[in-house]
């Protein structure tokens, strides 16, 4: 540092040269809630990507269901390895579009933070008595208030808006108000990573289950099936780059083939796979599981949420800390507690 920079002042300085004039600049970011001294090394958003990486709920994703419950076999997806590869397919998007890939990158490992043990049954579960549930909403809980022991990683404006944002459901890819509801482009690439990463690898889960045997596919979403895994990644970002001129509107675009293509295949998906007889059996039991847990855990709070430093002793609501308690579960931790709460024990008789 002979010339008197810091290397976060050489990156800062190297953003300025080299992104897009529509990504954001790191040293131009909206601030934290609570302000903070910069870092001499790391950018602000280097510094939120690795407050995410390093956090106790996301080492917990390796333990939280994708698709399939506790699966036998080792090269199923968990919500880690989905969080991951939308992570590698935002950074590939926005360093190719000169993007900010530490915006997208803090995003994008952050962003299912707040999902439940269980997948999506899981998330209906806690509908059942929250009914306003919502894993990006409790992402963003997660990062602000029960990460760090409560203190919350105090994350970068831009990051928590695209951690809030990024979820799609079955409604529009990219919603006629992008990028303004959205914040930035980053979080449009962190939102179309996301249904691109989910709709090709459950595609290759569900094929590894034998679910797609004796199916027919729409042609879009078949014809995809037979190419190799790599492929159809890679066929699904440069569709994404070749629909989007930033120069010409500051958003993402899709071109007709590959929009038409997650429609197809994200509808595909629900009505074959995550509705299928064998997945929804499974998940109706944890789905089950969760709403026992919350029924015991809300008839006697304390041992779980009452101790001294608990969240009751901080005046948390009861129905807020259980929701908070439940949702951070890894699917083994929800079992185990349940045996140890419901399941009743044989009695063993001395002799």
């Amino acid at each position: 540092m002979d010339d008197g920079e810091t290397p976060r002042e050489r990156q800062e300085a190297l953003e300025e040269r080299i992104l897009h004039p529509c990504a954001a600049r790191a040293a131009r970011n909206a601030g934290r809630t609570r302000p903070e001294p910069s870092d001499d090394i790391r950018t602000a958003f280097q510094r939120d990507r690795d407050r995410v990486l390093h956090s106790k709920p996301f080492r917990r994703l390796k333990g939280k269901t994708q698709v399939f419950l506790a699966p036998e076999g080792d090269h199923y997806r968990t919500r880690m390895t989905h969080t991951l590869e939308v992570s590698q397919i935002g950074r590939t998007i926005a360093r190719a579009l000169r993007l900010n890939e530490d915006l997208v990158e803090a995003i994008a490992l952050a962003h299912d933070l707040g999902h439940t043990p269980f997948g999506h049954a899981g998330e209906d579960a806690l509908r059942t008595f929250v009914p306003d549930f919502h894993h990006a909403r409790q992402s963003l809980r997660v990062v602000d208030f029960l990460a760090l022991g409560g203190r919350g990683l105090n994350l970068t404006r831009e990051t928590r808006e695209g951690i809030l944002r990024h979820t799609k459901g079955l409604g529009p890819i990219l919603p006629a108000d992008a990028p303004a509801g959205h914040g930035s482009v980053e979080a449009e690439v962190v939102r179309v990573s996301d249904l691109i990463a989910y709709v090709n690898h459950d595609l290759d889960d569900a094929a590894r289950a034998g679910l797609l045997q004796g199916l027919v596919p729409p042609p879009a979403v078949a014809a995809h099936v037979g190419r190799a895994y790599g492929d159809r990644i890679g066929f699904a970002v440069r569709e994404t780059l070749r629909a989007t001129t930033l120069d010409a509107a500051p958003h993402l675009g899709l071109t007709p083939d590959l929009e038409r293509l997650l429609e197809h295949a994200r509808t595909f998906l629900f009505e074959n796979v995550y509705r299928h007889p064998l997945v929804a059996s499974e998940l109706s039991k944890a789905k089950g599981v969760l709403c026992r847990l919350w029924e015991r855990i809300e008839a006697e709070p304390g041992p779980f949420l009452g101790e001294p430093d608990g969240p009751l002793a901080r005046g948390v609501p009861l129905r807020t800390a259980i929701t908070d308690f439940l949702a951070g579960m890894t699917d083994a931790y929800a079992l185990t507690l349940f045996d140890r709460l419901v399941v009743p024990k044989r009695w063993y008789a001395g002799e």
